[in-house]
């Protein structure tokens, strides 16, 4: 029941972002639309914690800042590599392909994950099979910074678990 009211709630302020109007017919066409939605997901049975991840929220608010962060900083890497082969007409592109595992506990954990190695310059998850992602690195400073576990400890975390080797002190 909080799956469905979740995606009441966030269907209905994207319907005030996108439409903006308050006019009570458009109103009442959005409660009518913002219905038959809910109505098609619970026929679908769609509605549930892996397809509507709420449990995963509270702790997105840090995560994504800190994610945006090291995209930020991967674009400031790849940028880099580029301009080094352009002046030193030498390659510092190193690129490889790498085999991470992941500390995840469930599938939407492990796609975070994948997405968020995709998301970030530099990386691209190739495949996941299990608890392993076949991940492409162009440079070496990419591929270092997935080796050290920060993103897979971070995203455990999001998932609402601690990830192994941080009970601790974590």
């Amino acid at each position: 029941m909080i799956h469905t009211l979740a995606l009441v709630v966030g269907l209905t302020i994207l319907w005030f972002l996108s439409s903006g109007f308050f006019i009570p017919l458009i109103l009442g066409l959005g409660a009518v639309s913002i219905a038959g939605v809910i109505w098609i997901a619970h026929r679908m049975d769609v509605v549930d914690h892996e397809s509507h991840p709420i449990h995963m929220a509270p702790k997105g608010v840090l995560y994504f800042p800190w994610l945006m962060w090291e995209i930020v900083k991967a674009n400031l890497d790849v940028a880099g590599a580029i301009l080094r082969v352009l002046k030193d007409d030498e390659s510092r592109i190193e690129p490889k392909v790498m085999i991470v595992e992941t500390s995840q506990h469930s599938d939407i954990g492990r796609v975070t994950y994948a997405n968020s190695i995709t998301l970030t310059p530099g990386t691209v998850s190739i495949a996941v099979d299990g608890n392993l992602i076949e991940v492409h690195a162009l440079t070496q400073v990419a591929a270092d910074g997935l080796e050290t576990g920060e993103m897979d400890q971070r995203v455990t975390a999001l998932e609402g678990h601690v990830a192994p080797g941080t009970e601790g002190g974590g």
